[in-house]
């Protein structure tokens, strides 16, 4: 399966690995499982524990059980529990975080999807090969896997990267391969937990070995950093 490019705001083009069908299919089950455990455990308790009968109430039931996934996905940063579980989450296509928007059109396309037993989704992701069913296509999203790793492909950053385009920090020309991993390792881990220590460590490093000072957001001066070293070793 093809990778998933996304371009940053930063010109550097980041490959995701799309969630396979076979992912997206056992978080499917999870989920189903939660749903219906879910509802065996409150309907013993209403029928058979306190012995209600109104029909009403199974309706209440089910009510949760249908905005399952759409809040899930709300909620849990673009992931349902089973997603969580199998490694993988729904993304924009541009590198931006999935809106609500995007949320509620694949919750209404699923339906869609679901037909034929999600014989319609299953199709749908394995001849686009981006991890996408439909509603993702309506969307503008995609379902990719968290735990694979993610590259920074150099000849795209280069490519990007103006001709009259001045380094900001030349003092990045010292730093070595090894050195410009392990900013990659911490943008990817930022990129994938929100965890922005290792990020904050290594800009502290960076700032304290080449004796730079710059009022750049951590983030922003970490992806400048690798932006002016690529253009310095290339030229």
């Amino acid at each position: 399966m093809a990778g998933l490019e996304i371009q940053t705001t930063q010109n550097i083009a980041l490959e995701y690995a799309p969630a396979s069908i076979g992912d997206r299919i056992l978080a499917f089950l999870l989920d189903t499982l939660i749903i219906v455990a879910y509802l065996l455990i409150l309907a013993g308790i209403v029928f058979g524990i306190l012995k209600l009968e109104e029909p009403w109430l199974l309706i209440a039931l089910y009510i949760p059980m249908f905005f399952y996934h759409l809040l899930s996905e709300v909620f849990m940063d673009g992931q349902s529990i089973g997603k969580r579980q199998m490694g993988i989450k729904v993304v924009k296509t541009n590198g931006s975080p999935a809106t609500l928007g995007a949320y509620l059109l694949r919750w209404i396309l699923r339906p869609v999807d679901n037909f034929f037993y999600g014989g319609v989704a299953m199709i749908t992701i394995a001849i686009g090969g981006k991890g996408q069913r439909l509603g993702d296509l309506a969307a503008d999203t995609a379902v990719v896997k968290l735990n694979k790793k993610i590259t920074v492909k150099t000849h795209e950053l280069v490519k990007n990267i103006d001709e009259r385009y001045e380094p900001v920090f030349p003092e990045v020309i010292n730093l070595s391969d090894r050195d410009i991993e392990i900013i990659r390792q911490a943008l990817d881990i930022n990129r994938e937990t929100a965890n922005i220590n290792p990020v904050l460590k290594v800009e502290a490093k960076i700032k304290d070995t080449l004796k730079i000072t710059s009022s750049l957001p951590p983030l922003k001066f970490l992806y400048t950093v690798i932006k002016d070293h690529n253009y310095l070793v290339t030229r």
